[in-house]
C-alpha cells in the first residue's frame, strides 16, 4: 500500500471574529441551560438530567474559551505591532 502524499499545500487558516464567535456560543449554552432548568423534574424522571449538565459544562468551557481567545487575539496584535516597529527604536517620543 502506497503512502498518501498531499497534492496541494494546505490553505492559510481563516481568521474571523473569533472572540465574538466564542462569546456567542457561550451565551447559547447558558441560555439553553437556563431554558431547561424549569423542567429539571421531568429530565430527572426520564433520566435526561445530563442534558442540563451538558449545557452548563458547555457554558463553563465557553468561559475558558473566551479567556483563551482574548489572550490569543492580544498576542497576535502585539506580534503584529512588533513587526511594524523596528527593534531598538522607541515607540513613543521621549
Amino acid at each position: 500500500m502506497a503512502k498518501w502524499t498531499p497534492k496541494h499545500e494546505a490553505p492559510e487558516p481563516l481568521e474571523g471574529p473569533v472572540v465574538a464567535t466564542i462569546t456567542g456560543g457561550t451565551v447559547v449554552w447558558f441560555v439553553l441551560f437556563l431554558a431547561q432548568l424549569p423542567f429539571y423534574r421531568w429530565f430527572d424522571d426520564h433520566g435526561h438530567t445530563w442534558w442540563l449538565w451538558t449545557c452548563l459544562a458547555g457554558g463553563g468551557l465557553g468561559l475558558i474559551g473566551i479567556w483563551y481567545v482574548r489572550k490569543r487575539d492580544a498576542a497576535i496584535k502585539r506580534a503584529a505591532a512588533a513587526e511594524v516597529t523596528p527593534a531598538g527604536e522607541p515607540t513613543s517620543a521621549d
